[in-house]
């Protein structure tokens, strides 16, 4: 009997360090101590408020987007070291996308983003229809 009350305290104790092993890797990401900061410009170089900046990992891991403040400057604050990809927009104007924007830990690194005019719009296909 203390053979059997032994085994099963130890297939418990395994068993609750399986949960907590699993738990530990579920977690989410941890937080980094980097902070991308700038400012998003207009074809006409003025700030632009409110423009969208998207970003993400280089490996395209996590995209998020963040809103440029009434004087056009945004900041991404938490940011894990690695290389980032970044685009803005608005009114529907992008920039082109700055990539691979090295972060190290403990930076502060600041960025412009120029929203740019396409130079041809793509052409709408139209669909032939027969009666």
């Amino acid at each position: 009997m203390a053979r059997v009350k032994c085994g099963l305290i130890l297939l418990v104790v395994l068993f609750l360090g399986l949960l907590t092993a699993g738990s530990v890797t579920a977690s989410p990401q941890q937080k980094g101590t980097s902070i991308l900061t700038g400012v998003v410009l207009g074809p006409d170089d003025k700030p632009v408020p409110h423009a969208s900046v998207t970003y993400q990992s280089s490996g395209g891991n996590a995209p998020h987007a963040v809103h440029t403040d009434a004087k056009g400057r945004f900041t991404v604050t938490q940011l894990r070291a690695d290389n980032y990809d970044l685009r803005a927009s608005a009114n529907g104007i992008f920039s082109e996308w700055e990539k691979n924007v090295n972060v190290r830990p403990r930076q502060t690194k600041t960025i412009t983003l120029t929203l740019i005019y396409a130079k041809a719009m793509p052409k709408a296909t139209a669909k032939s229809s027969k009666h």
